[in-house]
C-alpha cells in the first residue's frame, strides 16, 4: 500500500535528491527518499543484531575462569605496534 504524505527539504536536500533523479540513479525523489529509508531500516536490523552479538559474547565471558584472563596488554601490544609504525610513514 502506498501511502501519500508532504515532506519538507533543505535547498541542499533537495538539490542532492533532484541530481540523483536527473541522473538516473533514482526514477523520482519518492524513490530516493524510499531508498533512504530502506537503508535506514536495515542499519537498525543489523545494529541489533551486532548488539545482541556483542551481549551473547559478554555474557559468555562472564562464565570465564580469573585463571583464563588474558592480559590486555598483550592482547593489544601487536595492533598499537601497528599503529605506531603507520604514524611513522
Amino acid at each position: 500500500m502506498t501511502i501519500k504524505t508532504t515532506l519538507s527539504f533543505t535547498d541542499r536536500h533537495h538539490r542532492f535528491l533532484s541530481e540523483k533523479v536527473d541522473e538516473g540513479v533514482f526514477a523520482t525523489r519518492s524513490a530516493a527518499v524510499a531508498s533512504a529509508i530502506e537503508q535506514m531500516m536495515q542499519d537498525d536490523q543489523e545494529r541489533e543484531i551486532a548488539l545482541s552479538a556483542l551481549a551473547d559474547e559478554i555474557r559468555a565471558r562472564m562464565q570465564t575462569t580469573r585463571s583464563e584472563y588474558v592480559d590486555g596488554e598483550q592482547v593489544f601490544s601487536a595492533a598499537r605496534a601497528a599503529v605506531e609504525a603507520s604514524r611513522r610513514r
